[in-house]
């Protein structure tokens, strides 16, 4: 699944919206591969040696 026109958001940036984000390479493809992450905290680190990039936010969290 690509997710392609949706910002990419990188390691070590700030989390503007709380939700689970999906794991992309540098291309927006989708891999398999989902975070959940809060508003306010950092994004985690990525397994480069994957392939993987970044996240793109999948579904935002309701509150």
């Amino acid at each position: 699944m690509q997710m392609s026109r949706k910002t990419i958001h990188r390691p070590g940036e700030l989390v503007l919206t709380s939700g689970q984000y999906g794991v992309v390479n540098s291309y927006g493809t989708y891999m398999h591969r989902e975070v959940t992450c809060v508003r306010g905290e950092k994004f985690p680190p990525v397994h480069r040696s994957r392939g993987e990039y970044g996240f793109v936010l999948r579904d935002a969290t309701r509150h």
